[in-house]
């Protein structure tokens, strides 16, 4: 059993920057693989971008190639979701999930494959 709190969303002027935080609790991190997921309101949640356990593996959705990078400290237990040249269109509630060790390399991109979610964070983007 692991336990997610994302932390660091905000509100943020188009073209601006957020980090976002995954801290988890429980059994070591470093043996989950981790997903971001967003959800606007009125959409059903969609994948963002996702880790492996090592960090050596990551995905993302192509609406946010180039501009968000995944990344995590194994040491403090924590995914980081680092999202640059914010756009209007990524206002959404985030949320960071997690999956005990599907595979070295593995990264999963679907809701599905994640039995362990925190309870997001709002991010909202102004033009």
């Amino acid at each position: 059993q692991v336990h997610l709190v994302e932390s660091g969303g905000g509100l943020v002027q188009a073209g601006g920057s957020l980090r976002l935080s995954c801290a988890a609790s429980g059994r070591t991190f470093s043996s989950y693989a981790v997903g971001w997921f967003r959800q606007a309101p009125g959409k059903e949640r969609e994948f963002v971008a996702a880790i492996s356990i090592s960090g050596g593996s990551t995905y993302y959705a192509d609406s946010v190639k180039g501009r968000f990078t995944i990344s995590r400290d194994n040491a403090k237990n924590t995914v980081y979701l680092q999202m640059n040249s914010l756009k209007p269109e990524d206002t959404a509630v985030y949320y960071c999930a997690a999956n005990y060790f599907p595979g070295a390399g593995m990264v999963l991109t679907t809701l599905r494959s994640y039995p362990y979610w925190g309870q997001g964070t709002q991010v909202t983007v102004s033009s």
